[in-house]
């Protein structure tokens, strides 16, 4: 698969994820809520880590920067 997630959007979906994380074990968020934002927090981790978003390449936008060739 080709990447499609820049720098910049990989480190805003870690900043997102881990406010997520911190949320959840200090029980801000509980319930149902919690649960969505477990799931929320483990996709954009997955996508940051593998710098591909499904989401992204249904709605055609690419942010990783594009490699000059010589």
């Amino acid at each position: 698969m080709k990447k499609n997630v820049g720098n910049f959007d990989k480190a805003v979906r870690l900043v997102i994820a881990a406010i997520l994380t911190v949320l959840i074990f200090t029980k801000i968020i509980t319930g149902v809520w919690a649960v969505i934002a477990i799931i929320l927090a483990a996709v954009l981790l997955f996508t940051s880590f593998f710098s591909i978003c499904p989401l992204y390449m249904m709605l055609g936008i690419n942010t990783e920067k594009v490699k000059k060739t010589a």
